[in-house]
């Protein structure tokens, strides 16, 4: 991936990278692979993968599937942003941090986090860290669609419809 930044307008996908952390927003499906493959390193004993997938249910109501827009350049810098401040922290070898974007069907990923690090103890908790703030920070809204017809707007994070979260 090289650096690039781009333009709000949804493009098909939109990334940054710097040195060992690499960010994406796509509207196309995850490869796990592709994404690991970045932050492989011959320096690196342990790789955590979370692969954030789309449910079928939801407070036992079917869900069709989940729809995500952003605003991209500020998600992809606060992405980034996050990425770094994780390497710096645990003493990665990479970091990988890759949000689908647009319609999600049931069983798909919609999110994808790789972490390299020397030892897995710093790679599970940057793993979990990297999730937790992507969650919190970062300029990503999510719909839930039901089978059922209509929908609701979540925050990107497990809660109640329509409810603010502290």
């Amino acid at each position: 991936m090289s650096t690039q930044d781009d333009a709000p307008d949804s493009p098909a996908e939109s990334h940054l990278s710097q040195q060992n952390c690499h960010v994406a927003l796509t509207h196309g499906p995850l490869n796990l692979q592709t994404i690991t493959d970045l932050i492989r390193s011959p320096q690196a004993g342990a790789i955590v993968i979370f692969a954030g997938t789309t449910r079928d249910t939801f407070d036992a109501k079917p869900v069709s599937h989940l729809s995500y827009s952003a605003y991209h350049p500020l998600a992809l810098r606060t992405m980034l942003a996050i990425a770094a401040d994780l390497a710096r922290a645990h003493g990665l070898q990479g970091i990988a941090m890759v949000h689908r974007l647009g319609a999600v069907p049931v069983g798909e990923e919609s999110i994808v986090i790789a972490v390299s690090a020397a030892h897995r103890q710093a790679a599970w908790r940057a793993g979990e860290a990297a999730l937790e703030a992507c969650k919190a920070r970062v300029e990503v809204w999510k719909r839930e669609e039901f089978a059922a017809g209509g929908g609701v707007w979540r925050a990107n994070r497990d809660g109640v419809a329509g409810e603010r979260e502290a």
